[in-house]
């Protein structure tokens, strides 16, 4: 199979003035995350496909999730390449928490190469109804008519 693609090289060249990391081209770049909020808590799904599932690391530290996980490279020396596109190395991302978040209750699950990490919002973040208390003191005003003559 010969495959040809005459910008390759250009876009290799590009990404790489581009890009502001050090080492080989063929290191991680980013690590694709959804984040939204479901109910009282919020749902963070990032893609690690390929991950060895004892590489994911979670932790949170002054406010800052943290999120590590290694691929690595195929070792074989007897292979001849035609395509070699998937990155390995380590992946890594942060997050700031804000003052909200029950950090303790945090927790995350790896599945079919997605990580799923549950962040809880704490109970004083949650929204709550504030009843309006009535002082017995008042008297109401009932209407009048008054009759014009």
């Amino acid at each position: 199979m010969l495959r040809f693609d005459p910008f390759s090289d250009f876009d290799a060249l590009t990404r790489g003035l581009l890009s502001n990391q050090a080492g080989s081209n063929r290191s991680p770049r980013f690590m694709p995350m959804d984040l939204c909020k479901v109910d009282d808590h919020y749902l963070l799904t990032a893609d690690l496909p390929g991950v060895d599932p004892g590489s994911v690391d979670v932790n949170v530290d002054n406010g800052t999730l943290t999120i590590s996980a290694h691929r690595t490279a195929r070792s074989e020396e007897s292979v001849q390449w035609l395509a070699n596109e998937r990155f390995f190395g380590t992946y890594r991302r942060q997050l700031a928490l804000g003052d909200g978040i029950d950090a303790s209750a945090i927790s995350a699950t790896y599945e079919n190469g997605v990580l799923s990490v549950t962040i809880p919002m704490a109970e004083r973040a949650k929204p709550r109804k504030i009843e309006v208390a009535v002082s017995g003191d008042q008297k109401s005003i009932e209407p009048t008519t008054v009759e014009a003559g």
